[in-house]
């Protein structure tokens, strides 16, 4: 399946219907009035937030929403019925905006949530409402007003607790394969990682989060470098980064630099990026000189007064260390931005047990 997560559409409700002009002809009843029936109302674009979809492929296909018009109104004061809505899901996550003003239209992150982006017309009424005592035959009744219509832009955020981010062939995808049941692919080449993949993590039978592998990051990505920035916005909603580091030495670069570099880039998309929490790991211990390179690396961090975790993906040493911090920090994260404090404080005060 395509991974699609940025689309443009058209919505348009539907109008509504007519009025009718129309008098009682009935035996026995020869000045029997107008009795022209309303217009139904047009019907409503509305859009669902579904947790069983995780792409806007779909859209790609349908990139315009209209919405049925209401039914003319008719004699023997019929009313028309009302249009058709048009309900089209969406993932949870999911940002709509207008393509026109950029203005934020609806945020739906939980499933069931609805949004009614495209309202259609009121439907006429007919000239049976126009009698009046000195005008008992109104020969007009109301059109039916045209539909809302818009342009918007449907963009994805998916919905992960915890991002993994770092450069290209870290290991972040062997990580996620090692910790939870997700099946991103693994090579040894750069940009395995097309797509972002979620995982489920399981720490114990009280905590379990979601992680978030994104696609590798270079310097120069906030300008299109590599694959550019175009996944950074899937880490906005998590809480927690766990930035990975190659200390495997096999690399020829800097773990350090490429920790700044990194940080550079997420504060040069989006400065709140470099804000979130952080949880530095270096990978790869496992391989010939590994150790020698952590601990070069730890020793530079911890003058930042950075931790710096040592963990092998490939033969999952260390791991679950990791995780059960990660798992704590989230979940401490989470309970007390309940309470109002910031993430800097919780780091700062340690793990709330």
């Amino acid at each position: 399946m395509k991974f699609v997560d940025e689309v443009e559409i058209y919505v348009r409700g539907g109008d509504g219907g007519r009025g009718c002009v129309s008098f009682c002809r009935e035996k026995y009843r020869p000045k029997g009035g107008p009795d022209g029936g309303d217009g139904g109302d047009g019907g409503d674009v509305v859009l669902v937030a579904d947790a069983g979809m995780s792409t806007l492929l779909d859209f790609r296909f349908q990139p315009e929403l209209r919405a049925k018009r209401g039914e003319h109104g008719r004699g023997k004061q019929q009313y028309g019925k009302k249009g058709e809505d048009v309900v089209a899901r969406v993932p949870c996550g999911t940002l709509v905006f207008d393509a026109d003003t950029g203005a934020l239209v609806a945020d739906l992150q939980r499933h069931g949530e609805r949004v009614v982006v495209a309202r259609g017309g009121r439907g006429g009424k007919g000239n049976m409402h126009f009698a009046t005592p000195t005008n008992q035959a109104p020969r007009y009744a109301q059109p039916g007003t045209p539909g809302e219509e818009r342009r918007l832009r449907l963009e994805l955020q998916l919905l992960a607790d915890v991002g993994i981010v770092g450069f290209p062939n870290v290991g972040k995808s062997s990580l996620l394969r090692r910790v939870s049941a997700a099946r991103p692919r693994v090579a040894d080449y750069p940009f395995t990682t097309l797509v972002p993949c979620l995982g489920v993590v399981r720490v114990d039978d009280d905590l379990s989060f979601v992680l978030a592998d994104l696609p590798g990051l270079i310097e120069g990505a906030h300008e299109g470098h590599g694959l550019g920035d175009r996944f950074l916005r899937h880490v906005a909603r998590t809480k927690l980064l766990l930035h990975l580091l190659d200390t495997g030495g096999c690399s020829g670069r800097d773990p350090v630099e490429d920790f700044d570099k990194i940080n550079r880039e997420l504060a040069a998309f989006d400065p709140r990026l470099a804000e979130k929490p952080q949880i530095v790991a270096g990978n790869k211990v496992d391989l010939t000189g590994g150790r020698a390179c952590f601990e070069e690396a730890r020793k530079k961090l911890a003058e930042r007064g950075i931790e710096l975790y040592a963990i092998s993906a490939a033969t999952g040493a260390g791991v679950e260390t990791l995780m059960k911090v990660v798992g704590q920090k989230w979940r401490a994260l989470s309970d007390q931005e309940r309470r109002g404090r910031s993430a800097e404080e919780i780091l700062r005060d340690g793990v709330v047990a």
